[in-house]
């Protein structure tokens, strides 16, 4: 299909947490009440969890604290998440925030025709979707062009279900030339290189832009800025 100047033509996939949000401790708390919720013991140790799949964040946590991961019991830890923040929805729009500058860039990249937007996430799909939706940014994204942490528990492998998942939005080809992928922290930059996708590292959450830069990101801004969209679409 021939592309028209109003066709998407690059696809962005923004990180959420630290890129584009920080829950200033209410995740946490939540992991805290829906641990016990789904199995019945209080969660002693949390996997760390920057950068990673909720699916691989939860069957870890699960084996550390003495549990067979399996997937009932995962399904039951998935659905106490969700309804933690779902039932959370004012502790979060309270004590959390969108990160600075997170409303107007988005909403310059929404205004770019050749920009797709969607998101590339560790969360599982229904907390991604309450965390953006609280603080409104959920408006500039096309939450089925993307791809969450009960996709796969690989974050590189997020990236090509994402794609497909534009491309059936769309009908644009997104090749990996032409898809972006813009996060906080080590992990992400690892992903999107394992996938062969360009990558914005920004130095929002606790990793340094000096680290990002190091990891192989090849843009890299300490903050977020309208002026970003032309840094990708320039490069």
């Amino acid at each position: 299909m021939p592309e028209s100047p109003e066709s998407p033509r690059t696809l962005v996939l923004w990180d959420v947490d630290h890129t584009l949000i920080e829950t200033r401790g209410v995740g946490r708390a939540i992991y805290d009440r829906a641990f016990p919720a789904a199995t019945g013991k209080a969660l002693a140790n949390l996997a760390e969890i920057s950068g990673r799949t909720e699916l691989d964040i939860m069957a870890e946590s699960l084996r550390i604290n003495g549990i067979e991961p399996d997937a009932v019991t995962v399904g039951k830890l998935a659905a106490a998440l969700v309804q933690g923040y779902e039932t959370r929805r004012r502790e979060l729009a309270t004590i959390s925030r969108a990160l600075p500058g997170a409303d107007d860039t988005l909403t310059a990249f929404a205004a770019e025709p050749r920009i797709h937007q969607g998101v590339l996430t560790g969360n599982l799909r229904e907390v991604a979707r309450i965390k953006l939706e609280v603080f409104g940014l959920d408006r500039y994204l096309d939450l089925d062009s993307s791809a969450y942490g009960d996709d796969d528990r690989s974050r590189p492998a997020l990236v090509t279900i994402a794609q497909q998942r534009a491309r059936n939005r769309t009908g644009e080809i997104f090749d990996n030339g032409h898809t972006v992928l813009i996060g906080d922290t080590v992990n992400d930059v690892q992903a999107a290189l394992t996938a062969g996708v360009r990558v914005v590292g920004v130095a929002t959450g606790k990793t340094t832009a000096t680290a990002l830069h190091d990891a192989g990101a090849q843009i890299v801004v300490e903050k977020l800025t309208p002026a970003l969209r032309e840094l990708i679409l320039n490069r």
